[in-house]
This record gives structure tokens, C-alpha cells and sequence, in this order.
């Protein structure tokens, strides 16, 4: 079940219902599984908990060093560096999601450097760098499309590099 019901066109935050994620965190409750804890750290960064988000965050990141792959682990940093970006912390985060995306490259993980550089383009955009921004989106859009992607991964690169572009200045259009 998706609880994203589209992005903002401005933001390009998830759109979701709040009773739902709340619903979901509740039934999750403190389940201690890798998979649990990266979901609770989303619901609870698209609820606003973001102090929450990060200690589950931080938890995630270890659970996956102890116990996971490095799929695992990479994905529980890209999730870790979401949390950092909504809580305005933007370097670390950028910087995290640079390292994540060249690792899952370095072993043709399409599907992950896609989603890492997604989320680091969500960081360029948040700073104003709509031209970085717009790169990223659309090497994770072929990445994605690389790999596979379903047609709502693809949909939401999409929409993210149309607000890059209209953001961009007429100067770096030119």
C-alpha cells in the first residue's frame, strides 16, 4: 500500500495522508526488523516528527552495519540523509547522498543510486541550486528507466525535473 498520494508541485514533499501514516506507525509499533525500522523513519519524517525520525534514523543506519547487506545499509543512509535534508541540515545531507550515489554506482545498483540521487537533487533544490538539481533528476530518471522503475518512480522524476526547470533563472536556461 503507497501512502504517498502524489508530490507537491512547489516542494516537491510527499503528499500524504496524515491519519494513515499515523495509523501505520501504530501498527508498526516497536517492531525492531530493518524493514519496520526504515518505514517508521519515513512516516515518521512525512508526519513532522523529525527529532523522532532522526533517532529511528540513526538506529536504522546501525541495525543495517550489524546485521544487513550493503544494499541494506546503503539504503538506511540515503533514508538517514532525507531526515537530515528535512530538518535543514543540507550539507551533511548532500554529502551523504554523493557518497551513497557513488557507491551503489560503483556496483551498477541502478535502482539505488537512482533513489540516492533523487533525494540528493530534493537537496539541491531545497538550497536554490535548481541546475544541480535538475542533473540529478535526470540521471536518476535514467537510472530509473535503466532498471526498471514503476511508472510512479518515473512519474515523480519527472514532475521533479519540470520544477527544476521552471525554477531554474532565464540565464542558466540560456
Amino acid at each position: 500500500m503507497s501512502y504517498i498520494k502524489g508530490y507537491d508541485p512547489q516542494t516537491l514533499r510527499e503528499v500524504v495522508d496524515p491519519h494513515q501514516c499515523k495509523e501505520r506507525l501504530e501498527e508498526l509499533g516497536d517492531q525492531r526488523s530493518l524493514p519496520a525500522l526504515l518505514e517508521r523513519v519515513w512516516l515518521l519524517k512525512v508526519l513532522g516528527t523529525l527529532e523522532d525520525a532522526l533517532v529511528v534514523s540513526e538506529q536504522s543506519v546501525r541495525v543495517a552495519r550489524m546485521g544487513g547487506t550493503r544494499k541494506d545499509l546503503l539504503r538506511s543512509r540515503v533514508l538517514h540523509a532525507t531526515v537530515l535534508q528535512a530538518r535543514g541540515t543540507y550539507a551533511a545531507a548532500h554529502q551523504e547522498l554523493t557518497t551513497c550515489a557513488e557507491e551503489a554506482e560503483g556496483q551498477n545498483w541502478a535502482a539505488l543510486a537512482a533513489f540516492a540521487l533523487q533525494h540528493r537533487g530534493k537537496v539541491s533544490y531545497d538550497v536554490g541550486d535548481y541546475a544541480d538539481a535538475r542533473a540529478d533528476f535526470k540521471r536518476a530518471l535514467f537510472l530509473r528507466q535503466e532498471s526498471g522503475a514503476t511508472e510512479d518512480q518515473l512519474e515523480s522524476t519527472l514532475l521533479a525535473i519540470e520544477a527544476a526547470e521552471r525554477r531554474r533563472s532565464p540565464a542558466a536556461a540560456s
